[in-house]
């Protein structure tokens, strides 16, 4: 597609997408907080966590990005709290899937970086109350992603090639609110997978699509989530 052509079809995107709402969700996500393009999901939902708690989503209306952030109240110790992070990453690949081709690779680096066809499109993020404690169970946890759904208006798409967009990658038939509310889904429905099958459900459906250089007879330790493999151990960790 022609930079002209491309252009067209993000202004009708810009045009068309973001005013649009989120799909129904189950009821477990109250409140649901819209912010307006620019907004800072990660930032809005910590600051609600503590009042609101868990279920509380806050996403970004945006044509450009996909970016939400949702509360969790663990039961468990930091340490063993944090492979929410993976379990949030996880999410992202099976909300992508269905909209993608079967062979578009969907990889992760090291810990949420997320990857595109080969490229960098977003990543997921972590964080815990300032001062939490690792055997300590934190009042709240905060995950968020941030994906790039189009090019900014002026950018020239490709330009970078470790770096791409979900509409480059041909993603442009759902919409960054569409792929909001299934990333939630997901989540929630990974959470319940993790408690229900134990920590080997998350970290095999996590190990699937992590970097193979990386995968290759590595195994997530279930006591903090590192990520174990021949060069040692490359540690798991939270923003706070």
């Amino acid at each position: 597609m022609g930079r002209a052509a491309y252009m067209r079809l993000v202004r009708m995107l810009r045009g068309s997408r973001v005013s649009e709402g989120l799909p129904e969700l189950p009821s477990v996500f109250t409140p649901i907080v819209a912010l307006r393009e620019g907004g800072d999901a990660m930032t809005r939902a910590i600051a609600m966590a503590g009042q609101h708690g868990a279920g509380t989503l806050v996403w970004v209306r945006s044509w450009a990005r996909v970016e939400a952030a949702i509360v969790l109240e663990p039961e468990e110790t930091l340490a063993i709290a944090r492979p929410a992070l993976l379990a949030a990453a996880s999410a992202v690949a099976d909300a992508l899937s269905p909209h993608g081709t079967p062979e578009m690779p969907l990889t992760f680096d090291w810990p949420a970086t997320i990857r595109v066809n080969g490229a960098v499109a977003g990543k997921a993020s972590l964080t815990a109350p300032e001062g939490c404690a690792e055997d300590a169970v934190p009042d709240w946890l905060v995950v968020g992603i941030e994906l790039a759904f189009a090019a900014p208006l002026g950018a020239e798409p490709g330009r970078d090639p470790e770096r791409t967009t979900l509409y480059e990658e041909g993603y442009g038939e759902t919409t960054p609110a569409e792929l909001t509310a299934a990333w939630a889904r997901h989540l929630m429905a990974t959470l319940a997978d993790w408690q229900a099958g134990g920590f080997d459900a998350l970290a095999h459906r996590y190990l699937a699509r992590l970097d193979p250089m990386l995968a290759d007879g590595a195994h997530l330790d279930p006591a903090t989530g590192d990520l174990v493999w021949a060069q040692g151990r490359l540690r798991l960790a939270v923003a706070a």
